[in-house]
């Protein structure tokens, strides 16, 4: 099983490079979608952050009101820690029992984990391989405003609160730009895809 480790900053083209991987037949592990999926209803991530914030982050139907939250956290760095102790090592866990399922399922596959805040977060070793999908903050700033409607300054503060581009291009084993097409990243991806099923057959060998 090869480990991928897939990055990059808010509006780089990360999730074009993910299913991009998942086309050509890697198990995409999306870490967003697990961590809504550990404060669902009923999870014990979500009982924890009611104890942790209160109950005023539910709404009416017993889920977790994500707009109540946001105002708590959103720029108070003692709250966004405290939630991020209780969210993200079950997102760990949930990632490590579908990659193992995977690595069950077959020996050789190619596993990428999709994680928009992976330098942030201090998981640079452990991937096989390390990719970043490079895109300069003055592109993804114009990208959030013309393709997201955010305002120029809640653009430019999304990208603010992440890791440097620098920091991203220095954990990076591989750097795809982004700030091309569309095509031009998927046929990067298509070339990472190439090398690697090259090494993967001269193992076999």
């Amino acid at each position: 099983m090869i480990k991928i480790g897939l990055t990059g900053g808010i509006a780089a083209g990360k999730s074009v490079a993910a299913a991009r991987f998942a086309e050509l037949g890697a198990v995409v592990i999306d870490h967003d979608t697990l961590a809504r999926e550990v404060v669902e209803p009923g999870t014990v991530g979500l009982d924890r952050v009611v104890e942790a914030f209160g109950e005023d982050v539910l709404d009416d139907a017993g889920a977790l009101d994500r707009d109540a939250l946001g105002h708590i956290v959103f720029g108070n760095h003692e709250a966004l820690a405290r939630l991020n102790a209780i969210v993200h090592p079950e997102i760990r866990r949930l990632a490590a029992e579908r990659e193992a399922a995977a690595g069950a399922a077959d020996a050789g596959a190619v596993v990428v984990h999709d994680i928009p805040l992976l330098v942030e977060t201090g998981q640079e070793d452990a991937f096989h391989i390390l990719v970043v999908v490079d895109t300069s903050a003055d592109l993804r700033i114009r990208r959030l405003v013309e393709g997201r409607g955010l305002t120029l300054p809640q653009a430019r503060q999304r990208v603010a609160v992440q890791a440097t581009d620098e920091a991203r291009r220095e954990a990076g084993d591989v750097i795809l730009s982004g700030a091309g097409t569309e095509d031009t990243l998927r046929a990067g991806v298509d070339a990472l895809w190439a090398r690697l099923q090259d090494e993967v057959s001269q193992e076999a060998d």
